[in-house]
């Protein structure tokens, strides 16, 4: 009689678990780690004795994710987080399988699972710990880039892919902070992010500096733009279009590329391209000279020779690694020889009175 009577108020208690947040009792507590991949599909593992009534309930420390009673899901507890990601597999469950399948995980998703089930013979709660890992690393390297639109000048940081969402600072002239322009796109609101980041060149500022950190990862980009002073030369003329990075640009292994471009009506022209990996060199026109010696002591300065009135615009020097780029403008200004003149012996008159 005694027996029976606890029999009898054990299945009183299971119905009264349908639906609701109660905890069990009589608890047998097993720890099962997991790992998925970012952006994959894993399931979180949970048997139990096979018995009628089945109830079960998966949380996510006091957060309702998925409820199972009366032989159908009661999903309208549900955290919107997990609306469509989750999912049991109903032919199993009255064999003793009251696993959760988990759809395009997320860093967010790491935590510790719990897993309540009870019927007619007993209860039992599991515990399930998700690791997510793999993919959560993504940080391709970000690039910057130099954009002239009539008489506005901007520079826009890009990074394609990331996650999770960076942190994004400017400087002008390494101290003061600036604020920028934000884009974002991304095909799942939980990531990998296409970040793109703009601000306007203004006033007599010299340099700017756009740094890009991956928190997850401790990993930090940084772009530089810096432009030198204003070159004025007459036709047929050479000229030294200077570009030599700091000392601390690169490690001494690392790879990296340095590529020559000519800014002008708002479009570019490559002129000259070099890969340290290859030592390979592009140059684009014979009037180019590159010299290898220079390139080899880590200084990018190129030469143009017999300049042209076309040839006025702004030169860009861009240098970039793995873990920085660093653009460096220059304008030249290409007068004619005759014009030249006309301005000395217009000068020389107004000196003699």
């Amino acid at each position: 009689m005694k027996a029976e009577a606890v029999l009898c108020s054990f299945l009183t208690l299971v119905p009264a678990l349908c639906g609701s947040q109660a905890s069990f009792s009589h608890v047998s507590m097993n720890e099962q780690i997991v790992t998925g991949r970012l952006r994959e599909d894993v399931i979180l593992p949970c048997s139990f004795e096979s018995g009628p009534d089945v109830v079960i309930h998966w949380k996510n420390q006091d957060t309702n994710i998925y409820s199972y009673c009366k032989d159908c899901d009661q999903l309208e507890t549900q955290d919107p987080r997990y609306v469509n990601r989750l999912s049991l597999f109903p032919g199993e469950i009255y064999n003793g399988n009251a696993s959760l399948c988990f759809r395009r995980l997320t860093i967010y998703d790491e935590g510790i699972y719990i897993c309540h089930v009870g019927t007619s013979l007993g209860t039992i709660t599991k515990k399930v710990v998700l690791q997510v890992v793999g993919k959560c690393t993504d940080f391709v390297t970000p690039v910057m880039e130099y954009e002239k639109k009539t008489t506005n000048s901007f520079l826009i940081c890009t990074v394609f892919s990331v996650f999770p969402y960076p942190n994004i600072e400017w400087k002008v002239d390494n101290n003061t902070t600036v604020s920028d322009k934000r884009e974002r796109k991304e095909d799942d609101p939980f990531g990998p992010f296409h970040v793109n980041s703009r601000v306007n060149i203004t006033g007599s500022n010299s340099s700017y500096q756009c740094a890009i950190e991956n928190p997850l990862l401790k990993q930090t980009w940084t772009g530089r733009w810096t432009v030198r002073d204003v070159l004025h030369k007459m036709e047929s003329e050479n000229v030294l279009l200077s570009c030599k990075p700091e000392n601390n640009f690169s490690p001494p292994n690392q790879d990296f590329t340095v590529t020559w471009s000519r800014v002008k009506n708002g479009s570019s022209l490559l002129l000259a391209c070099f890969k340290n990996s290859s030592q390979g060199t592009l140059i684009s026109q014979p009037q180019i000279s590159w010299k290898e010696e220079l390139i080899n002591s880590r200084d990018f300065s190129l030469t143009l020779k017999d300049l042209r009135l076309s040839d006025s615009g702004e030169y860009l020097c861009n240098i970039t690694s793995n873990e920085s780029t660093l653009l460096t403008m220059q304008t030249l200004h290409v007068a004619h020889r005759r014009s030249v003149c006309l301005i000395s012996k217009q000068a020389k008159e107004e000196l003699l009175g």
